[in-house]
């Protein structure tokens, strides 16, 4: 190779470096850059910008161009309730490390804190949001990474708040390690598949932890839903798999762990459903199978409202619950079989681990509240225990074949 290619070597090695790892451009009022937006209009492509730590009062940023951007040490970019903070327009953006408050409210406009608009390959990640309309929203964009932020509302009234991370016409978007609190619903779908929402806490808002309708093929694992208005609502999707999820202290007149309304083909498996009104409350949902769970001092742990056929239900633990199942109809297309009931009284002659007289998880007085609810203040009384007992010795307004014939005698380890 004759010195002239060599050098020509070298200018296009050193181009392309540059190209592929951009140039460096820093934010500070100090810097030769002292606004976020002026920085993103000199940058190039590819490019990183760090905003030093300190108070920016900026709103309305637009980033349409293939950028890092990222906080050192939480800058606070302040958007002084004008509206919209961030935009993304473009492929290839993350956004890292930023402190965002005072998104503008709005009743015809949802402004959020950062919103990403018909993007690829985008991350948002360790940013904390406080005094928001909307968090994160994410709209007709896919093969993002929505990771480790934190977002802080401070809604009172469902009809002046936002969400916390919402997604509309999006896919391929991973939600993780999350936390999201006081704002209307904490993560909400709609028209979004292939998604996965893993690790994430959403607790204390308004109406629903999760909220997701219309989206199909999505993954929600290992999230924690607690103390939310009314719980967490799963509607009109397929092929969901929720798995190793707490749905805890979603109490209240209106409240459950989780509502399945016109919900197929989907799997719910290894959850914990613990000290909710209603554990699972149950609406027109067919095939769907319900193993490994866990159902402890619940109200209901879990209420058919009707149109539910196919689905199966084996190896859950039901413990000390109030009701355990409530029924609307004498007709019963679903199977129950190897659970644990902790009101089951039979008896284990052969020692199998199974009990020898199958159980019925339906009691008649179930049967009366779902009708009557003033009736539950005679829960605890002789008279109740009487009625159910000459239910399960033969039934009437319950089901006939609604039975567990392999009630276990232990807790079943869901581990």
């Amino acid at each position: 190779m004759n010195a002239f290619n060599k050098i020509l070597l070298l200018v296009l090695f050193s181009f392309l470096n540059q190209f592929a790892f951009g140039q460096k451009l820093e934010v500070c009022s100090d810097c030769d850059f002292k606004t976020i937006k002026e920085a993103i209009a000199k940058a190039q492509d590819f490019d990183t910008i760090y905003i030093k730590k300190g108070l920016y009062k900026e709103m309305d940023i637009i980033i349409d161009k293939p950028l890092t951007v990222i906080g050192e040490n939480f800058p606070v970019i302040d958007g002084e309730f004008k509206g919209e903070i961030i935009t993304i327009t473009s492929d290839n953006v993350t956004v890292d490390g930023l402190y965002i408050i005072n998104v503008g409210t709005s009743y015809t406009e949802d402004y959020a804190a950062i919103r990403v608009v018909r993007s690829k390959n985008f991350v948002i990640q360790n940013l904390v949001l406080e005094k928001l309309f909307f968090g994160i929203y994410i709209e007709k964009s896919s093969d993002g990474k929505v990771f480790h932020n934190n977002i802080i509302g401070d809604a009172v009234e469902e009809y002046n708040s936002g969400n916390g991370i919402q997604l509309w016409y999006s896919k391929n978007i991973e939600i993780d390690q999350n936390i999201v609190t006081h704002v209307r619903d904490g993560i909400y779908l709609e028209f979004s598949d292939f998604c996965t929402i893993t690790n994430n806490i959403s607790r204390e808002n308004i109406r629903y932890g999760l909220h997701f309708m219309f989206s199909n093929d999505d993954l929600y694992q290992k999230n924690i839903f607690e103390n939310n208005g009314a719980g967490v609502a799963v509607m009109f999707s397929k092929r969901i798999k929720m798995y190793e999820n707490t749905f805890k202290d979603n109490w209240g007149s209106a409240s459950y762990g989780i509502l399945l309304k016109e919900i197929n083909d989907s799997e719910i498996i290894g959850n914990t459903f613990e000290t909710n009104t209603i554990g699972i409350n149950i609406e027109g949902t067919n095939r769907i199978i319900y193993k490994g769970n866990d159902f402890i001092g619940n109200g209901w742990a879990i209420k058919f409202r009707g149109a539910c056929y196919a689905n199966s239900f084996t190896q859950n633990n039901f413990l000390y619950n109030s009701f355990d199942l409530a029924y609307n109809s004498k007709l019963n297309d679903n199977t129950f079989d190897y659970n644990y009931w902790s009101s089951y009284a039979g008896y284990d002659l052969d020692k199998d681990g199974e009990g020898d007289v199958p159980y019925r998880p339906v009691k008649l007085f179930s049967y009366i509240v779902n009708r009557t609810p003033e009736t539950i203040i005679l829960l605890r009384s002789l008279f109740i225990d009487i009625i159910d007992f000459s239910e399960k010795v033969s039934p009437v307004f319950t089901p006939d074949n609604l039975l567990d014939n392999h009630p276990q005698m232990k807790v079943i380890p869901n581990d």
